[in-house]
C-alpha cells in the first residue's frame, strides 16, 4: 500500500483560518437570524475536538487490532489505484451514511453522537465538536474491511469525509446551485441535520452526498429556520459532562427499568424510548 497523507492533521491550520475568517464576518456583516459565535460554546467545541484526538489514539488501537485480523482471513484484496479510489469513497460514504443514522436512532450509539449535537450554535467550530467515544463506529465499516480494503486505505478515505464536512457547518453559506444540492451534501442540508424541530429530526445522515438520503427516505430539505441543538438541551459547558452525560442518563434509566427486556430496549431503542 502506498503512504498516504494524515488528511485531518494537514488540514488543521486551514480549519482554525477558515474559523478566523468566520468570526470576523460576523464581526463585520452581522445577522440578526443567525446565532454566530460564543466564547464559551466555542471553547467547549474546541475542548471536545482536543479530547477526541486524544481519545481516538487509544480506541484506534482495538480498532486497529480487529480490522488487522478480518483483513488477514480474508482471502479477497482491492487494491488502491487511480479508478478504484473514487469507488472506494464511494463505499466508505454508504456505510458512513448506515453509522451515522444507526447512532442517531439507536441509544447507545446516539450517547456517543449526542456530543456533535449538543451546541445551540452552527458555526465551524461546531464541527470540531466531536466525541470521545468514537470506537462504536468501527461495526458498519467492517464489510469493507472483509472485501479487502486495506484498514489504511479506509482511515484515508474516513479522513476525506471527516475533512469535507468541516465547511458545511455554516450559516454563512446559502443554498448552493440546484446540481449540487441534489448531489453533495452542504450547509443548507447540514443545517437541517443539526435542527431540533421535530419536522428536521433524524433526517440528512450523508457525509460527502446527500444522494444516500434521496434514496434511503431520510432526506428533508431546509424550509423553515433551523434551531440547534437537542430536543432538551443540557445547559453546560463543561466538556467532561459533554462528552458523557447520555451515559449518565442511560445508566439512571438501566436502574430504574424493570426486567431485562426493558433495559436491554433502553440501548437499542430510539433516544426518547420509555417502557
Amino acid at each position: 500500500m502506498p503512504a498516504l497523507p494524515d488528511v485531518v492533521t494537514w488540514s488543521i491550520p486551514g480549519f482554525i483560518l477558515l474559523i478566523l475568517v468566520e468570526v470576523v464576518s460576523y464581526r463585520f456583516h452581522g445577522d440578526d437570524d443567525e446565532m454566530g459565535y460564543e466564547p464559551r460554546d466555542t471553547s467547549t467545541s474546541l475542548a471536545m475536538g482536543l479530547g477526541s484526538i486524544a481519545f481516538d489514539i487509544m480506541w484506534k488501537i482495538p480498532i486497529l487490532a480487529i480490522y488487522v485480523l478480518v483483513y488477514e482471513l480474508t482471502p479477497l484484496r482491492i487494491e488502491l489505484t487511480w479508478w478504484t479510489f473514487p469507488l472506494l469513497l464511494l463505499a466508505q460514504d454508504f456505510f458512513y451514511y448506515w453509522s451515522h443514522r444507526g447512532h442517531h436512532v439507536i441509544r447507545i450509539l446516539w450517547a456517543s453522537h449526542v456530543v456533535h449535537h449538543s451546541s445551540q450554535r452552527f458555526n465551524l467550530s461546531t464541527a470540531l465538536r466531536q466525541t470521545w467515544t468514537g470506537f462504536s463506529s468501527f461495526v458498519f465499516y467492517l464489510p469493507m474491511i472483509a472485501l479487502g480494503v486495506h484498514p489504511g486505505v479506509l482511515a484515508f478515505c474516513q479522513s476525506i469525509n471527516l475533512v469535507y464536512q468541516f465547511w458545511i457547518h455554516t450559516e454563512r453559506v446559502d443554498r448552493l446551485p440546484r446540481p449540487f444540492e441534489l448531489l453533495l451534501n452542504t450547509p443548507s442540508h447540514h443545517r437541517v441535520h443539526h435542527a431540533s424541530q421535530g419536522s428536521y429530526l433524524d433526517r440528512n445522515f450523508g457525509g460527502i452526498l446527500i444522494v444516500w438520503d434521496r434514496l434511503f427516505g431520510s432526506f428533508a430539505p431546509e424550509v423553515e429556520r433551523c434551531r440547534y441543538g437537542l430536543t432538551t438541551n443540557i445547559e453546560t459547558y463543561n466538556p467532561v459532562r459533554v462528552a458523557f452525560h447520555e451515559y449518565a442518563a442511560i445508566g439512571r434509566d438501566l436502574r430504574a427499568a424493570k426486567g431485562l427486556r426493558a433495559r436491554a430496549a433502553l440501548l437499542v431503542r430510539r433516544p426518547g424510548w420509555s417502557a
